[in-house]
């Protein structure tokens, strides 16, 4: 069992930077390869990022490829979210997951465990 909790979200301007960050319980964090996702208002929750166990490959949704970047830290049992540039378009609620393997890290089927989310929101 795995328990999450983001935190980092909120308001900021177009163009601005927020850092997310999700904090898991338990002692086997790093056999978790671990996603974001986002879910905002009338539509459904899309892939952000994921990264594997190790953190040696990343993944990305093309609308936020080279503006985004997911890490991991281990030893402290967190994953982060690292969001530059943002846009109006990127206004959700972010959640973490964590995937107890199996399948492509870009669909939320494969994950097990989320966290309550956190907003982010963007202004023009």
């Amino acid at each position: 069992q795995v328990q999450l909790v983001e935190s980092g979200g909120g308001l900021v301007q177009a163009g601005g930077s927020l850092r997310l960050s999700c904090a898991a319980s338990g002692h086997t964090f790093s056999s978790y390869p671990m996603g974001w996702f986002r879910q905002a208002p009338g539509k459904e929750r899309d892939f952000v990022a994921a990264i594997t166990r190790s953190g040696s490959t990343t993944y990305y949704a093309d609308s936020v490829k080279g503006r985004f970047t997911i890490s991991r830290d281990n030893a402290k049992n967190t994953v982060y979210l690292q969001m530059n540039s943002l846009k109006p378009e990127d206004t959700a609620v972010y959640y973490c997951a964590a995937s107890s393997g199996g399948g492509s890290l870009n669909y939320a089927y494969v994950y097990d465990y989320w966290g309550q989310g956190t907003q982010v929101t963007v202004s023009s």
